[in-house]
């Protein structure tokens, strides 16, 4: 019903907690059909052309029954619209497509067919070159249809056509480029239970459980791992949970062999290759500081402590020294062991005919190195000469530069910590009940939450945690969902209500029938969606990119310059003699200067500079109640400058109540309230549904309320403007005035002044006519959200304008924004135009924001620069904005706007760090004070400053998990 309101379609009430946030990316024509028997079949469909007629369409029909594996064929012929059922077992789409493409039909509008997508986890990515490298390997395979590679994550999210790729081809295919790769997970491992089975020890057994479970309905794929006694089971959990495949298991004991299946929980994957990573870094540290610590004692601390360090200069033939040979044997194992993760790296670089920072360290360090040999063979050889080496150079090089990257990965740690404790909410265990048909509890056992099934009905205490989501069905409380929502305050509970999993009960016990579980519950939706935005990638990293396109090469050319640049003038005479160290000639100062460019330029800060903030600000976001679905979204919300705000549930509770009641006609109350509810009773609108709540308690204190509903017939609903029906043999109109001028029914001067009075309140009137002649007419009311005033008054603070954009009258709008304090108002306006408004002041230049929380919102959210949704709003809304607000509450409009700006701020304070030190430290490392100051920076401590900018731009996205909501902090400042 559409009386003066918006159109909403938010569902029954008793529907459980909104669907997944996070939906396929594509849209794939295929349906899955229930089983025949023990097949699994699809459905395909796409167009087939140059169909003239029937004969056309029914040999294609008979061609395809021919085909193994085809279960059915109709194809229309007026548009050739096809629809083919087959068994994915025996036959793939392809087949399909080739036999009628070999009939002589053209296949058009064929749709992406089997898309799955698979997440990797990537190893050896140094900088962005190596991550595009990765990129563009898997989408140069035949099948990947689309690839995002996330350097800070080290992960990958790769869809592909199981039909011309498999997972094993992706894996190969990265590792051809020349990085490590793991697989994550694949097709819906959501919806994934490991189990342990005891009691098969024969791959009979295995057969026979796997052939079991392949058999039972809603079990998708069955993987058995013989050695470990272990069976990995995906599932649809609306037909099936992981206790009745636990049962099934049971089942299928025959004889004296008894399988019993436990759940095993694997080791969480990403902690576990963390503190790997951490700890493998560590120990080449150390096994580094074991070699190269001694160098830098024998080559620079001993030799200025005489006389300890006289025996150094032993000589044990011509004039090679005890000093430079011990340096060479303790330097060659840092070169060559410890440092061959440079070598391997620098191979598959250029081997991609690209290069990172490997390329640049492998170049210092060997030039470093092999000179050294050079000078160690030319003092073997001569009693005369002189010449100074370099082997601490390199081995103090590799250790700083493992050092700088053993404190990254500490700190890259930390990015994804908000993440982490997102997934930490859950309980391990929950109390499941049985109650007998009076709902009393007969039965209670204590079970882990992955074993909850949809309708499981779950005993949850003060202090506990809420396992999975569901609906209040018993008992009263208040729970603390500040760990989802980031809303403090205690939210009270009662039967009906919907309770979020990984929310604290506090002081009341309650019974909540399970709804959402596995992959299906909120908290899942938010991990997967903060885990989607990590890796996506902010349109300000495409600057970094180009520039580490270009740079390895550019630096390489400097650092060659450099070198030249300081050798032929040497060698000329150009510059004074003793601008030379002692023990060094012009070549080695050359050689010293072009290894110092070679290293301090390292390109790996630049690519940290923004994925590790939008990690950082996507984590916390999400732990403020806020959901950015990724980079784009997060850099288009700092440029926001207008926020256009839905009015019914998005700036007024969205609960409407009838305020007042009034008849303008002969009709009795109870005969009006009769003939009102039954007309509103099939509409959805939550102003039918107030309407229709008052008219029952106003009908139950006139008298006795009649179970019984007289049955509307030819109802209709009009959009944006109410209902229609007959009720008996009487025409019932329910709406506003705008469905009255249409009905041609007269809207008299006593009607007129109640609905003036009423919408000058803020009030929407619902007329009802009964006959042609408007009999009545209620008063409903929608609060204004108590913090709307306040978040229009700071947007306008930080320099945003607010728009209303409603479908409601021009009266009513005006009264509400007047009430919150916008100026602007657009009222009477339907779905499509309220996309078309946000078009308009597109087209003058201005980035909007669109706030909204219906299904007529979201051709609007879709249209805005950025949509945000609320909460509670549909899921169609959710679906099509970029960013939701979880608890519905306006004053996250604010903060994913600030957390934005902040985040764009940091992002490109990590530029200034990035390339500071490169374009401070290549021209100083290039010797460019040494003429007027002395000073010059030796390579190791160039290795120093490039680890230092790595780990400075990771400590400086970091400091965004200080982020607080200014809002907030502004009230409790006030």
């Amino acid at each position: 019903m559409g009386s003066g309101g918006e159109m909403k379609m938010n569902g029954k009430e008793e529907d459980a907690l909104k669907a997944p946030l996070l939906k396929p990316s594509e849209n794939v024509a295929i349906t899955v059909v229930p089983a025949k028997g023990d097949k699994k079949v699809r459905t395909v469909k796409f167009k087939i052309g140059e169909i003239k007629c029937t004969s056309c369409s029914t040999s294609i029909e008979s061609m395809l029954g021919e085909v193994n594996g085809v279960e059915s064929a109709v194809i229309s012929p007026l548009d050739g619209r096809a629809a083919i059922t087959y068994v994915p077992e025996l036959v793939d789409v392809n087949k399909i497509k080739e036999t009628i493409e070999d009939a002589g039909f053209p296949v058009e509008e064929f749709p992406e067919h089997d898309i799955e997508v698979c997440r990797l986890r990537i190893k050896g990515m140094m900088c962005t070159s190596c991550s595009e490298s990765v990129e563009r390997a898997l989408l140069s395979a035949v099948g990947v249809k689309k690839a995002v590679v996330g350097l800070a994550l080290e992960e990958a999210k790769v869809h592909f056509d199981p039909n011309r790729i498999d997972t094993d081809g992706i894996l190969k295919v990265v590792e051809d480029a020349g990085f490590g790769v793991e697989l994550i997970s694949s097709g819906n491992d959501m919806n994934k239970v490991h189990l342990k089975v005891e009691g098969f020890n024969f791959a009979e057994d295995g057969n026979m459980i796997q052939s079991c479970l392949e058999s039972t309905l809603g079990v998708n794929h069955v993987e058995v791992d013989l050695a470990e006694h272990k069976v990995t089971v995906s599932y649809d959990p609306d037909l099936i949970g992981p206790r009745s495949i636990i049962q099934r298991i049971g089942d299928a004991s025959s004889g004296s062999n008894i399988y019993q299946a436990e759940l095993y929980v694997p080791p969480r994957r990403r902690e576990t290759e963390q503190l790997q990573e951490v700890q493998m870094h560590r120990d080449q540290f150390f096994l580094c500081c074991l070699f190269s610590v001694p160098v830098l004692v024998f080559s620079m601390v001993l030799p200025m402590l005489h006389p300890y360090g006289n025996w150094l200069e032993y000589r044990i033939h011509n004039m090679l020294t005890v000093g430079m040979l011990l340096r060479l044997i303790l330097c060659t194992p840092v070169q060559f062991i410890v440092g061959r993760r440079f070598y391997v790296g620098s191979y598959h670089a250029l081997r991609r005919k690209s290069a990172n920072m490997d390329v640049l360290v492998a170049l210092g360090t060997n030039a470093a190195y092999f000179y050294s040999v050079y000078i160690l063979i030319k003092a073997i050889t001569s009693d005369t000469f002189e010449g100074q080496d370099f082997f601490e150079t390199s081995a103090m090089l590799i250790l700083f530069i493992l050092l700088g990257k053993y404190l990254e990965v500490v700190a890259k740690g930390k990015t994804s910590d908000a993440l982490a404790k997102l997934t930490e909410l859950a309980p391990d265990t929950a109390h499941l009940v049985t109650l007998d048909n009076d709902g009393n509890v007969v039965a209670e056992m204590d079970i882990s939450t992955e074993l909850i099934q949809r309708n499981d009905v779950i005993k949850i205490v003060p202090g506990e945690k809420v396992p999975v989501d569901g609906i209040v069905i018993d008992g009263k409380s208040h729970v603390n969902e500040s760990m989802i929502t980031g809303e403090a305050r205690l939210i009270a509970k009662r039967p009906g209500d919907k309770v979020i999993g990984g929310t604290m009960n506090e002081n009341g016990c309650i019974l909540v029938r399970a709804t959402h579980v596995g992959s299906e519950t909120a908290l899942s939706q938010i991990v997967q969606l903060v885990e989607a935005a990590q890796l996506s990638r902010a349109p300000v990293q495409k600057l970094a990119d180009r520039i580490s396109k270009i740079f390895v090469p550019t630096v390489v050319i400097a650092a060659f310059i450099t070198w030249l640049g300081w050798f032929i003038p040497g060698e000329a005479g150009l510059y004074p003699k003793h601008w030379i160290p002692k023990a060094m000639d012009g070549f080695e100062l050359a050689l010293q200067f072009g290894i110092s460019v070679l290293v301090v330029a390292c390109p790996c800060a630049l690519g940290l500079a923004t994925p590790t903030a939008v990690m950082v600000a996507t984590g916390k976001g999400a732990s403020q109640g806020v959901l950015i679905k990724g980079g784009n979204a997060l850099e288009k919300a700092h440029k926001v400058r207008t926020v256009v705000f839905d009015k019914t549930g998005t700036l007024t509770i969205g609960k409407p109540e009838v305020v007042s009641a009034v008849l303008f006609s002969s009709f009795s109350m109870e005969e009006f309230c009769d003939m009102v509810t039954a007309a509103e009773a099939n509409s959805e609108h939550p102003i039918a549904k107030a309407v229709v709540k008052h008219a029952k308690r106003l009908r139950q204190k006139i008298g006795p309320n009649s179970e019984y509903i007289t049955e509307v017939k030819d109802f209709e609903v009009h959009t944006g403007a109410g209902v229609s029906g007959k009720v008996g043999d009487r025409n019932v109109l329910v709406g506003n005035r705008r469905l009255m001028h249409a009905c041609n029914v007269s809207v008299g001067s006593e009607v007129e002044n109640y609905i003036r009075e009423h919408e000058q309140l803020a009030r929407t009137c619902v007329l009802v006519a009964i006959d042609g002649w408007v009999a009545g007419a209620f008063a409903v009311t929608d609060p204004v959200k108590p913090e709307a005033a306040c978040v229009v008054s700071f947007l306008r603070s930080m320099g945003i304008s607010s728009i209303m954009v409603t479908g409601d009258n021009w009266a009513t709008a005006s009264a509400i924004a007047k009430e919150v304090g916008i100026e602007k108002v657009f009222a009477e306006t339907d779905p499509l135009g309220k996309a078309d408004r946000i078009k308009d002041l597109q087209g003058k230049g201005m980035t909007v924001a669109m706030v909204g929380d219906g299904i007529n919102d979201s051709p609007a959210l879709v249209a805005a620069d950025v949509g945000m949704a609320i909460g509670a709003g549909t899921d169609v809304a959710i679906e099509a904005a970029d960013i939701v607000l979880i608890k519905s509450n306006l004053e996250d409009v604010v903060t994913a706007i600030d957390l934005s700006r902040k985040t764009m701020s940091r992002i490109r304070l990590n530029y200034v760090w990035a390339l500071g030190y490169n374009i401070l430290g290549m021209p100083i490392a290039a010797g460019i004070l040494y003429p007027f100051t002395g000073i010059r920076l030796p390579p190791w401590l160039a290795g120093a400053c490039m680890a230092a900018s790595s780990l400075s731009v990771v400590c400086s996205s970091l400091l965004l998990q200080s982020y607080k909501k200014p809002l907030r902090v502004r009230n409790r400042d006030s």
